[in-house]
């Protein structure tokens, strides 16, 4: 085997490593449900990825709600609670400690290009971009610590985090809850791309009640 071709077989294995440890991370956390400790888990995973955890929890919501679909809602509730506090911790962190862990989330959690966007974000829209975090697939964990960095006001971002997670997680709980199992193909197909949509047309109306009406 050539030189050249050694060298390339490397590269690719270098590219899928970060691909695997996501994925046996993904795996890891799926296990939960199968397990007397769901419940603190999902409690645990909402807290973590509000400000450093890499796997959303819809991940194991959606796996225990399928398993007893009539306590989703009670699932949605932990769920959202926990993801609320891990939004307050990921703002402490930016308030009280971003300059001992900048580089430590720059290297391993978001980028440094990330981060200034969202600060940008944070000198117009505030109350929208904490909640367009919460509610839609855009990492929520790099809107907590800016926030934190930003000194952005702490009740204001504190609602927006109640209603945008709320939202979120009680909306998939409430599709599991009414319907079951059978929506689970619905969910994992559209459901990210319902909610853009939803929040697009929902900024939208309150931007045309602002400056039309």
């Amino acid at each position: 085997m050539s030189q050249a071709k050694t060298d390339r077989m490397k590269i690719k294995d270098l590219l899928k490593k970060p691909q695997q440890w996501i994925r046996s991370l993904y795996d890891w956390v799926l296990h939960w449900a199968e397990t007397p400790y769901g419940m603190p888990a999902l409690a645990i995973l909402a807290f973590a990825e509000s400000s450093f955890f890499p796997i959303p929890p819809d991940v194991l919501l959606i796996a225990l709600a399928l398993g007893l679909p009539k306590k989703s809602l009670r699932f949605a509730l932990v769920c959202a609670l926990f993801s609320v506090v891990g939004g307050v911790a990921g703002y402490a962190i930016g308030a009280g400690l971003w300059e001992l862990v900048d580089q430590f989330f720059f290297s391993y959690v978001f980028s440094e290009e990330a981060f200034l966007k969202v600060a940008t974000l944070y000198n117009k829209w505030a109350f929208w971009a904490v909640f367009i975090a919460g509610f839609t697939p855009i990492p929520y964990k790099v809107f907590t610590i800016t926030a934190g960095v930003c000194a952005i006001n702490f009740p204001m971002f504190f609602l927006a985090s109640i209603v945008s997670r709320s939202a979120r997680f009680f909306l998939v709980g409430s599709l599991i809850y009414f319907f079951g199992p059978s929506i689970k193909g619905f969910i994992d197909k559209y459901f990210n791309t319902l909610v853009v949509v939803f929040t697009v047309l929902l900024v939208g109306g309150f931007v045309l009640i602002k400056y039309v009406l």
